[in-house]
């Protein structure tokens, strides 16, 4: 399923769905990022997703991180909450959604890296290369709170 990322665009169709939502910001011991190239849009993103009925958000979080890229994780903090809502995805089954995003700090603690059937490809990036890798502006603003060390989360 092919999906579009909308921001602050008057053409950008009306959401008809809300999906809370929860991604993570998972660092190796060299402070690489670990991010995947997702399949339906191909842009690198971090890991995240849509929470399910019997989720927490940092549940979610821990999930997605393992189904998407093979690691067991442990949430370590929060980045902030993204609620921005002229960012609109759309569907190309007719979902247009406004995302609800918490976005968290985790480590790995177990797992090896593996690429899921939503990804094309998942490695680390050192974050001095990460302007030179396509990708939305709401998940470049995830990354840069992460990298400025805020001492509180982003609320948005």
């Amino acid at each position: 399923m092919a999906r579009t990322e909308y921001y602050d665009d008057p053409a950008a169709p009306t959401p008809n769905s809300l999906v809370v939502a929860a991604s993570a910001v998972v660092t190796d011991d060299q402070g690489r990022i670990l991010l995947q190239r997702r399949r339906d849009n191909d842009l690198w993103a971090l890991p995240g997703g849509g929470m399910d009925m019997n989720d927490s958000l940092p549940g979610c979080a821990v999930r997605e991180v393992k189904e998407e890229t093979g690691y067991d994780v442990e949430i370590t903090g929060l980045v902030g909450t993204y609620t921005d809502p002229r960012h609109v995805i759309a569907y190309s089954d007719g979902e247009v959604r406004r995302q609800f995003n918490i976005c968290f700090t985790a480590r790995i603690v177990g797992g090896e890296l593996t690429v899921s059937d939503e990804s094309t490809q998942v490695r680390f990036v050192d974050p001095s290369d990460l302007d030179a890798l396509s990708m939305h502006h709401t998940q470049r603003l995830r990354l840069q709170h992460f990298l400025e060390n805020r001492p509180t989360p982003y609320l948005g």
